[in-house]
């Protein structure tokens, strides 16, 4: 009893953001089958981030199964101070995200679907620069596979036998 209080606390602190809603259509033999597809990003603005897509044919079902799909699929960001380790960039499908960090005060230079991404991540001071698709949805995506390839200098020294010392130079 004591364990699903304290799940249920982690999920309240959760934020939640749309950033993508679209009406689908797929043609059947009665004629057109319409949907609505929501993409939503969920995090704890602690380093913790999640992107998940949800379709249904009504728009709040939609949205609750995104949320769900997103909250598996979260990811944990490494953050160093408020910025992240090194520059990065995410490819997800056509969409390209380069994320670059940025000097105390810099704030989250990103547009789309990027910013609520890094936000929501809880990074605070980060530049990023879309290439390619403008799609919201690959945009998030994408961002979130150039989160998941960040290493601190720590995990890179421990992954090679190293002392950080030896890995920074």
């Amino acid at each position: 009893m004591q364990q699903n209080n304290n799940n249920r606390n982690e999920e309240t602190e959760l934020k939640d953001s749309i950033v993508n809603i679209r009406r689908v259509a797929k043609t059947v033999k009665g004629g057109r089958n319409m949907r609505f597809s929501v993409t939503v990003v969920v995090g704890d603005e602690n380093g913790k981030v999640g992107v998940g897509l949800g379709k249904a044919r009504e728009i709040p079902e939609a949205v609750r199964k995104a949320k769900e799909d997103a909250k598996k699929k979260m990811i944990t960001v490494p953050i160093v101070g408020t910025t992240i380790p090194h520059r990065q960039l995410g490819i997800f499908g056509a969409g390209r995200v380069l994320l670059m960090p940025g000097s105390e005060g810099t704030g989250v230079i990103a547009g789309s679907s990027v910013r609520t991404v890094l936000e929501l991540a809880g990074v605070k001071d980060i530049r990023a620069k879309s290439i390619g698709s403008n799609n919201a949805g690959n945009m998030a995506y994408a961002t979130i596979e150039g989160l998941k390839a960040l290493r601190t200098a720590e995990q890179v020294s421990k992954l090679r036998g190293k002392t950080v010392e030896e890995i920074l130079g």
